[in-house]
């Protein structure tokens, strides 16, 4: 795919693609997740993305910023938790930032992830640094930045890689929320499981605008 945009149902496509490799990712986030706390992240994020499936499915969206809201409102009802709230406030809080926007270009992208960056920090109190999902998102922020006026493909390219870079530095980070806060540094030498579900989100929807 060489275009420079996608029309809202192509974003539907893409976000069913996200879906299906988060889906299929369950057991490796679960173990990301057994590693540092509970185990029930990938089985969570599976319910989610079950449902924005469901909801997709049927959706005919008039406006990127509707499928972006869809998935988000989908996750955040389905999920429960502070999962649900956090990667719902993903997706909803950076599809309203494309209010305005027919169709979704490497302009875009750093609208949404700014957007969803504050949306996250604003909702739950976590910061990059913090061995959460932001130590994946942030990174991915600041690289839309500088991409902007590539190519679709190779932008999104260049904002998973900064995801991955953000989710392997993780591993050096002591957590400071949830139940691998108690851990110390014996969470020391794993990554974030929600960072990790931020990769695979983010490389599936780099591998559909390359596909």
């Amino acid at each position: 795919m060489t275009t420079m945009e996608l029309k809202p149902n192509q974003v539907r496509l893409m976000m069913l693609r996200m879906a299906d490799a988060i889906i299929e990712a369950e057991p490796m986030l679960s173990q990301a997740d057994r590693d540092l706390g509970d185990g029930d992240h990938g089985l969570g994020m599976k319910r989610g993305m079950e449902a924005v499936k469901a909801q997709l499915d049927k959706l005919e969206p008039s406006s990127v910023e509707q499928v972006f809201v869809t998935t988000g409102t989908a996750m955040m009802t389905s999920m429960g938790g502070a999962s649900g709230a956090i990667f719902g406030t993903l997706f909803r809080a950076g599809g309203k930032a494309l209010a305005t926007a027919g169709r979704f270009d490497p302009p875009d992208l750093p609208l949404f992830f700014d957007a969803a960056v504050e949306g996250i920090m604003k909702r739950g109190g976590a910061k990059p640094g913090d061995k959460t999902m932001l130590d994946s998102l942030a990174p991915a922020a600041d690289k839309a930045k500088e991409v902007a006026q590539l190519a679709l493909p190779e932008a999104l390219t260049a904002v998973a890689a900064a995801a991955e870079a953000g989710k392997e530095a993780s591993k050096a980070m002591i957590a400071q929320f949830g139940r691998a806060k108690t851990l110390g540094e014996g969470c020391i030498g794993f990554p974030d499981a929600g960072a990790c579900s931020v990769v695979v989100m983010l490389n599936a929807m780099r591998d559909f605008v390359c596909s």
